[in-house]
């Protein structure tokens, strides 16, 4: 199996339950900046050439200087996925933390997961231009909207931590903290890649990626 070349921490083996994965960090200490990182892939859904993702620096970022960072201004239509290659999972809990850097169209952005390929996943996302945090699922490349929660402020150019903990049909979404959705889907029953997501052109910086999850 070909390992990415991503340092992963397992954080709280001791306290981890017997049969439950432990947490792992997933950080792009080691990943070369102004390139996509070993192990991910790029790619859109939608009519677009592609998106742009690469390493950058940011001291301000939780878990290390070094980010990823979606920088292209794609049309409307156009969402921007990185996902990572190695291991498809099924029930997960998945924390990341994300600053909004540019956009006039749109800003933010958030996970994706159960993916199945580049027009089939779930999707969590905050968008601090209009002030929501919404969860859709993506289905032969349309976008579905499941849960809105209004009024959500998130600024720009501040990090702020998406979060989902998805088991078996049962999804809760939070933002910084605090459980914001929660509702039932049955779109997706099968193990997919995570990932990272943006729309447009947001360009967006993630950081500090945890996750909790059996590999299948």
């Amino acid at each position: 199996m070909r390992v990415m070349s991503l340092v992963v921490t397992l954080l709280l083996a001791s306290n981890a339950q017997a049969g439950q994965p432990a947490p792992q960090r997933l950080s792009f200490d080691k990943a070369k900046v102004g390139e996509l990182p070993a192990g991910w892939k790029s790619g859109v859904t939608g009519k677009a050439d592609g998106s742009v993702w690469k390493v950058v620096q940011d001291k301000t970022a939780p878990g290390g200087p070094l980010v990823l960072a979606q920088t292209s201004a794609n049309p409307n239509a156009v969402f921007n996925l990185c996902i990572a290659e190695e291991g498809k999972y099924k029930d997960v809990d998945i924390s990341v933390a994300f600053k909004a850097v540019a956009g006039k169209g749109d800003q933010g952005g958030g996970i994706l997961w159960r993916c199945q390929d580049n027009n089939y996943y779930y999707i969590v996302r905050m968008n601090p231009l209009e002030d929501n945090f919404r969860l859709y699922k993506v289905v032969d490349g349309k976008r579905k909207e499941l849960v809105s929660k209004d009024d959500i402020k998130a600024e720009s150019g501040k990090w702020h931590t998406i979060r989902v903990v998805h088991k078996g049909n049962k999804i809760q979404c939070y933002l910084n903290g605090k459980l914001l959705i929660e509702t039932e889907d049955d779109a997706f029953q099968q193990a997919g890649k995570i990932g990272l997501w943006t729309k447009a052109d947001a360009q967006t910086y993630f950081a500090d990626l945890q996750i909790t999850a059996k590999k299948e």
